[in-house]
């Protein structure tokens, strides 16, 4: 993880500038930059990189007080005070990385920096070295830590887990270590944290500074201080603004909003529109069967079929799995080495799955829900 000097100092949330949230500088954060240094109205913003897949290049742009609401909100919520201390081993260019540094400074709790690459084992001895009483993981870690059956340290109290949802046998086993995880929902346009568990194995609470509803289709839209004020998208060489209208963000959710003694709680139901998370990253299923049928064509593949599906896995959330028919195992090998070529390393496709035939609808569209009943 890259060291986030500038934004450790105080000093930060009140100087001007506009700063591009990204593991290393890049042509793309670059440009961006320069875009917005001459954007009057996105001035002073932070801009965070999508995780999706679809589309042109996508940066959502927040200023720095409606990620000090968000993480004044966050505090709040888990009573995090001076006491406190940090131990941080998310990236800092993700809004969950960044947005600890956030409630760092409105607290002014401590804040430890976990350096390289990922290590359970280390993690804990580092919380227990710095008597850490906070952090804020992915389920991907917390299945580490129970697979190593690690227990938690003493000092730490409370374990935020974002970026995916925690299945409830996981959950129930890092309680079983000690470890007080509390489950979260958020996004990267809320600045961090919109729903979050009082207390382990309590429901997702709505934090008090968000409204939220559901449309028709149940999907998720949200409204408060905290929202992101817009995207900054790359298309055609060139960079244009679209902001998020006056009346909330819709976003990719389907959930359940209930209301009682003035508590409103939030129950994650499914993602529309064919978008998954693997290992915290939105992947959007779309453009990866569009490259599929890139391949039939390239290939000369008549009389066979392909299609990607999204299966549950304990560690990742979900994994892709590419499901084919009417071809050899050495067909389907040159297709997956292909296919993998063009996708990014948690998108993967390590597992072929051969059928008698991919189940279509009448106009052609692969219908998910029903292979992956097949599979």
């Amino acid at each position: 993880m890259e060291m986030p000097l500038k934004i450790l100092k105080p000093e930060f949330w009140h100087d001007g500038g506009v700063w591009i949230a990204e593991a290393a500088p890049t042509s793309d954060g670059a440009s961006l930059a320069e875009y917005a240094m001459n954007a009057p109205q996105v001035q002073d913003w932070c801009f965070f990189q999508t995780s999706g897949t679809e589309g042109a290049r996508k940066w959502v742009g927040l200023t720095k007080e409606s990620l000090l609401i968000s993480a004044r909100a966050v505090n709040a919520h888990f009573h995090i005070t001076s006491q406190d201390h940090w131990l941080l081993a998310l990236p800092t260019h993700h809004v969950g990385g960044f947005g600890v540094l956030a409630r760092s400074y409105v607290s002014g709790s401590a804040v430890t920096l976990m350096t390289g690459r990922w290590d359970a084992a280390l993690f804990v001895q580092r919380c227990t070295d710095v008597g850490a009483t906070l952090a804020s993981l992915v389920p991907t870690q917390i299945f580490d830590l129970v697979a190593a059956r690690l227990p938690a340290p003493e000092s730490m109290r409370a374990v935020l887990v974002g970026g995916g949802a925690l299945n409830a046998e996981l959950e129930a086993a890092a309680l079983g270590l000690g470890w007080q995880v509390h489950c979260t929902y958020a996004m990267t346009e809320t600045g961090s944290t919109l729903a979050a568990q009082p207390r382990p194995e309590a429901e997702l609470e709505v934090l008090p500074i968000w409204q939220v509803q559901t449309d028709a289709e149940g999907v998720l839209r949200v409204r408060g201080p905290a929202l992101a004020q817009g995207y900054a998208l790359c298309e055609r060489g060139g960079w244009h603004w679209e902001p998020i209208p006056p009346e909330g963000l819709r976003t990719r959710d389907r959930v359940k909003i209930t209301e009682a003694k003035g508590i409103r709680s939030l129950q994650f139901i499914g993602r529309a529109s064919g978008v998954v998370k693997i290992l915290g990253e939105l992947v959007a299923l779309g453009p990866i069967q569009d490259r599929i049928e890139a391949l039939k064509l390239q290939m000369a593949l008549q009389g066979a079929d392909a299609a990607v599906c999204d299966m549950p896995d304990s560690r990742k959330e979900s994994r892709l799995v590419l499901a084919v028919s009417g071809m050899d195992d050495n067909t389907a090998a040159e297709m997956q080495k292909g296919l993998n070529k063009t996708l990014r390393p948690f998108e993967q496709i390590l597992e072929v799955r051969l059928l008698s035939a991919i189940p279509r609808s009448e106009l052609g569209k692969v219908r998910l829900a029903d292979l992956r009943a097949l599979l």
